[in-house]
């Protein structure tokens, strides 16, 4: 039997950029696929309704669902924890776990690795969120002792409006903030394009850019002990192991 390396994705039900971003990034590894589960996320904002789109039930609905496909992993393609804080992250991957006997991953877990591997202390964050949910996600890294020397924002809250952001603005936004020479860039969004630029960028500016899509695919290609060298060329993390 074809012995398959499966990653299961939980996908915010608005997102257009990570299955086509996940699926590109797998392709050329042999035996290796992603598939995808979705659950409703139409809005990012601090509010209570918002918040709540990131209830625990639907999203191990959408989990169990992968968990019929035999995945090896399951994946948190959405970077809520960044706002909502690390323990709702590890409190998520616990439950997937329980619920499924599947390991679980997410974005800004994945994220946070790579920034402990540069390692960096001194940041540059790029999203495509409102002031006040920037601002929360800069508080939480300052919090782990991580500081955000400079930031760009588009200030969308319409999860939608994300993946509408040009690949142009989203270089723009990196270079803006490598002037303050972070030792790494975040592209904090996984429905912003940031992963088929990445390499570029950090050619031309010298910085590691830690791109939230990309990162959850570093993570759980980590986790099934996939050989990554076919990706060293798509940028810095995919050279690094877990």
């Amino acid at each position: 039997m074809m012995d398959r390396a499966l990653i299961g994705v939980l996908t915010p039900s608005s997102n257009t950029i990570l299955e086509p971003a996940t699926s590109a990034l797998v392709a050329g590894l042999p035996h290796v696929s992603a598939h995808f589960s979705r659950f409703n996320v139409t809005q990012i904002a601090l509010s209570d309704s918002a918040n709540d789109q990131f209830r625990l039930d639907p999203m191990l609905a959408a989990s169990r669902l992968l968990a019929d496909a035999h995945v090896g992993v399951i994946a948190w393609s959405g970077t809520s924890a960044s706002w909502l804080g690390n323990a709702w992250d590890r409190q998520l991957c616990e439950a997937i776990e329980g619920q499924t006997g599947i390991p679980a991953c997410t974005a800004v877990g994945a994220i946070n690795d790579l920034i402990a591997l540069r390692p960096a202390t001194r940041i540059g964050l790029i999203s495509p969120y409102t002031q006040d949910v920037q601002s929360r996600i800069i508080a939480n890294y300052a919090a782990a002792g991580i500081h955000t020397v400079a930031e760009a924002h588009t200030g969308l809250s319409e999860n939608f409006a994300f993946s509408q952001v040009p690949d142009d603005t989203v270089a723009t936004m990196c270079r803006t903030v490598a002037a303050a020479s972070p030792e790494a860039i975040v592209i904090m969004c996984t429905n912003m394009r940031g992963w088929s630029i990445m390499a570029d960028l950090e050619a031309e500016l010298g910085i590691p850019i830690i791109d939230s899509t990309a990162a959850v695919v570093w993570k759980a290609l980590g986790m099934l002990g996939v050989d990554m060298a076919p990706l060293h060329q798509r940028g810095w993390m995919f050279r690094q192991g877990l």
